[in-house]
């Protein structure tokens, strides 16, 4: 029995020691693996809190969803368009359909490849044109392969129409197509002078009394409207104010004769003997006042070289029931 109590407290003793060896195995490893993380962790979190404050992300560009479309070169519309630029320049484009070249292909035959492609520019002002009344016309030879062209009139204060065609080796013009009709302006002040202008004779008085501070919403008030009536210097154009004249159904009809013509830019013109300025074109156009009367309106022109002359007379007579 005392061998089997001995044999007992030798085998506590050596599993206590162990318990022992145990936990100080533990206790060695945790505090060396605490201390391990302490160390790392300020290093890990100093570095992610320095990137945070001073870091710059770049931005990022959403991309686009919808892809962009370049304009078609062609519409399937065949026309030709005519616009202004300027008092000197005009812009035409176009489009012509790959049947109607096959068309002209097949009537002309080796001829098509012979003619030349050309803007024929027409001077149509003060016309209504029908293609063939134009008063004067000039060709641009264009590249096959054009579709816009910017044209120089030389002529400013004129109306243009234009036709794309073919002119054959014969002369011969055919028509593709024909644009629009546009006006250039001036490129200076108007010559023609305003029409009257005619208001009823009670709007006049109003609006002139106003105009001096003597219509209702003036602000100058009844005091100076009386002062001035008291005064007698215009109470004629008062009175019309105060009391308005009673509208009376009225008619006026005038007339206006226009002249134009042209020649040779350097040629001296007169009209009812006295000389007349030419355009730069040697267009010229003038405005007469047409009474009831009979005019006689000589125009004479004189070559450079004085060797020749033109004179022609317009007689207008106007007559009104």
């Amino acid at each position: 029995m005392a061998i089997l109590r001995r044999i007992k407290k030798k085998a506590k003793k050596m599993v206590s020691k162990k318990k022992v060896a145990r936990n100080k195995k533990v206790k060695t490893i945790k505090p060396a693996a605490v201390i391990e993380v302490k160390k790392e962790a300020p290093g890990v979190s100093e570095v992610a809190i320095g990137s945070l404050k001073f870091s710059h992300p770049e931005p990022t560009q959403p991309k686009s969803k919808t892809m962009i479309e370049e304009l078609p070169s062609k519409y399937g519309q065949e026309k030709i368009i005519l616009q202004v630029r300027d008092p000197w320049w005009l812009h035409t484009y176009w489009e012509v359909g790959d049947l109607t070249m096959d068309r002209f292909k097949k009537e002309l035959k080796d001829e098509f490849y012979r003619a030349k492609r050309v803007l024929r520019v027409y001077d149509v002002s003060n016309i209504i044109f029908n293609g063939q009344n134009a008063n004067r016309f000039f060709d641009i030879e264009i590249r096959d392969f054009s579709n816009s062209w910017y044209i120089d009139t030389a002529s400013p204060g004129r109306s243009w129409c234009v036709d794309l065609g073919l002119r054959l080796s014969n002369g011969r013009f055919i028509t593709i197509l024909r644009s629009n009709v546009v006006e250039t302006p001036l490129d200076g002040p108007s010559w023609i002078t305003d029409e009257e202008w005619m208001i009823p004779d009670d709007m006049f008085a109003r609006l002139y009394g106003m105009g001096f501070g003597l219509g209702r919403s003036s602000p100058v008030g009844r005091a100076w409207r009386e002062r001035i009536i008291s005064s007698g210097g215009i109470a004629s154009m008062v009175s019309p104010v105060k009391k308005p004249l009673a509208k009376k159904f009225w008619l006026k009809v005038d007339c206006e004769l226009i002249v134009y013509g042209a020649t040779e830019a350097n040629a001296k013109v007169t009209v009812q003997g006295k000389p007349i300025n030419l355009r730069r074109d040697g267009t010229f156009t003038l405005r007469f006042s047409l009474p009831d009367s009979k005019q006689v309106i000589p125009v004479k022109a004189v070559s450079a070289d004085k060797q020749e002359e033109r004179t022609i007379t317009p007689i207008v007579i106007r007559e009104t029931k």
